[in-house]
């Protein structure tokens, strides 16, 4: 049965350096819940706290309605997933997989059946007689998650485990894991540094950055509308333009910058006006073809650099006259490549992709 995870003012400190700073979450029943950031940002550490491998400092940790924080792992009822598999080379792919229930004394019937089961919904029952290096990588990463949920627990906690993995067996495993989750109906909180990833999988998703959360939630929320310089930057990429906010009208907001005034209808809060702010433009949002003469955000450039890929090319262009800057552009079917050469060209973005920031988020200098 799926459970609530939650995370009550958590605090990690190793030495001098606060390692998890004051974190509070929420990870509701049945979730795919992602941990994502940069090295060092924290989220290894705070899944191990929720595993019992690190007993924070500071602050809570319930697992349903249990509080958990002191217990050692093996009575925290999750099961965890190891970057590096962590399979018993000596024994075969059944047995690394009953070695959980034999630790917890269940009968030799009960065993069985459940690793069957496990091993079915791992689709890997035609290699339990295997030894794990008569595997592939995706194979051993399989069985890892076959012995994690054949002890039926509460919460499913996953470190890296695709990093091993090359790029083809990184996606088929994002579709399998979540697969695998919803299936077992469990609560599920992985870590990666792979925006992707998470992307494509996560029902919601935590941005760590230097021991904090700076952002919480949907996928498309984070990419779309981040709240921080670090945010926007982290995930996926982006343009940075820095201004002052006008203020405006409803919905429709002005910001003076060095480009021009571009108009806003993107969702903004605590910022007013006269305050130093930093737009957000991600690249596949501005566009090289033709606008209406009245529509707002356009730009005269200079396409110098291309990267062709077929069905996308990646383009730099120059904006700006004297005070030039470059900026990315994805165009989808395109129709301008200068690769050797330049080629002048009209960029704009519609309003609504527009994204304001405060001017400097934490850990991203001021532009």
């Amino acid at each position: 049965m799926a459970v609530t995870v939650q995370l009550n003012d958590l605090v990690k400190v190793f030495g001098n350096i606060r390692a998890v700073d004051h974190i509070t979450l929420t990870i509701e029943p049945g979730e795919l819940f992602f941990l994502l950031g940069p090295s060092g940002c924290g989220k290894t550490t705070l899944l191990r706290a929720i595993a019992g491998f690190n007993e924070p400092d500071g602050g809570q940790i319930l697992i349903g309605d249990r509080d958990v924080t002191k217990l050692p792992p093996h009575k925290r009822d999750t099961g965890m997933v190891f970057q590096s598999y962590a399979l018993w080379p000596h024994m075969s792919v059944a047995q690394n997989v009953a070695f959980g229930l034999e630790m917890r004394k269940l009968g030799k019937a009960e065993t069985q059946k459940r690793v069957q089961e496990a091993l079915e919904m791992v689709k890997m029952s035609d290699r339990a007689t295997h030894k794990p290096n008569q595997l592939s990588g995706g194979q051993q990463q399989r069985v890892a998650l076959a012995r994690a949920l054949v002890i039926h627990p509460q919460c499913l906690l996953l470190d890296e485990p695709l990093s091993n993995l090359d790029a083809k067996l990184r996606l088929e495993m994002r579709t399998e894991i979540r697969r695998i989750c919803k299936e077992a109906g469990l609560t599920a909180i992985y870590v990666t540094h792979d925006q992707k990833e998470a992307l494509s999988v996560a029902d919601r998703l935590a941005v760590l950055n230097g021991g904090v959360v700076e952002q919480c939630g949907a996928p498309r929320e984070v990419y779309r509308r981040p709240v921080s310089m670090f945010v926007a930057s982290f995930i996926g990429e982006t343009n940075f333009i820095p201004g002052v906010f006008r203020g405006g009208e409803g919905e429709r907001v002005t910001i003076d910058t060095e480009l021009g005034t571009f108009v806003s209808t993107a969702p903004i809060s605590g910022v007013k006006n006269g305050d130093a702010v930093t737009i957000s433009l991600r690249p596949e949002t501005l566009r090289l073809d033709e606008a209406s003469a009245s529509a707002p955000n356009q730009l005269d450039g200079i396409v110098h650099d291309s990267v062709y890929l077929g069905e996308v090319a990646q383009h730099q262009v120059r904006v700006g006259g004297e005070k030039a800057m470059n900026l990315k552009v994805f165009d989808l079917n395109p129709r301008i490549i200068a690769r050797d050469g330049e080629e002048a060209a009209r960029v704009w973005v519609d309003p609504s992709d527009v994204v304001v920031l405060p001017a400097a988020g934490k850990g991203v200098p001021a532009p």
